[in-house]
């Protein structure tokens, strides 16, 4: 296998953006990637990160994912992922461990909102859902909700309102996940007394 056909074969493995060390490591020389480059074959999307030059057509989910693979979608683009809102957010906000790299959030093209979350926090209600064939980590409805509690003070009473209303006449909501959550995330009273309000009308 050529250098060419590592490289490809790593970007395409990679979902679509690969970093240089992740070449280098599959047995590309440095020298055939800036030729690449070079040729056009390959395009710097940030310093060390490249993807192939026909792929034009990457999702910023998809590079928010390949830059920073602990990225978790949540808040704002979760509620417009499940519905809970109309607007399209103007960035991608994420949740990552405290303990991620700035450098790799630094590295990565796509404006983001940055949530930090601590690592006994982190993976409560992670999932995954894929959207135009892309598969990307994305915090659950019940979490979701339970985010809109935590940072109250960051959204505007329009969309609080609004997601909640959405959550409470949504079919696929577990009731049970969200007082769990609700619990771990120390939200559990104020979302009982919002809930309980919306579901019993």
């Amino acid at each position: 296998m050529n250098s060419k056909e590592i490289i490809t074969k790593v970007i395409e493995s990679k979902n679509g953006i690969a970093k240089v060390a992740d070449m280098v490591d599959a047995g590309a020389s440095r020298q055939s990637i800036k030729k690449l480059y070079a040729d056009g074959y390959i395009q710097r999307l940030r310093q060390g990160y490249y993807q192939l030059a026909a792929s034009h057509d990457l999702t910023d989910e998809q590079i928010i994912a390949s830059v920073i693979p602990k990225s978790v979608v949540c808040m704002e683009s979760a509620l417009f992922y499940y519905g809970y809102s109309d607007f399209t957010p103007r960035v991608r906000t994420v949740a990552i461990p405290r303990a991620t790299s700035r450098k790799a959030i630094d590295a990565c093209p796509v404006p983001m909102k940055v949530y930090y979350v601590t690592e006994n926090l982190y993976e409560i209600g992670k999932t995954e859902i894929t959207e135009s064939g892309v598969t990307f980590a994305t915090y659950d409805r019940e979490r979701t909700i339970c985010d809109l509690f935590k940072h109250r003070n960051k959204i505007d009473n329009e969309t609080f309102n609004k997601a909640l209303n959405a959550y409470a006449k949504d079919d696929n909501k577990n009731l049970n996940n969200l007082s769990a959550y609700a619990k771990k995330l120390k939200v559990y009273k104020k979302v009982t007394e919002i809930m309980e309000v919306l579901l019993n009308g």
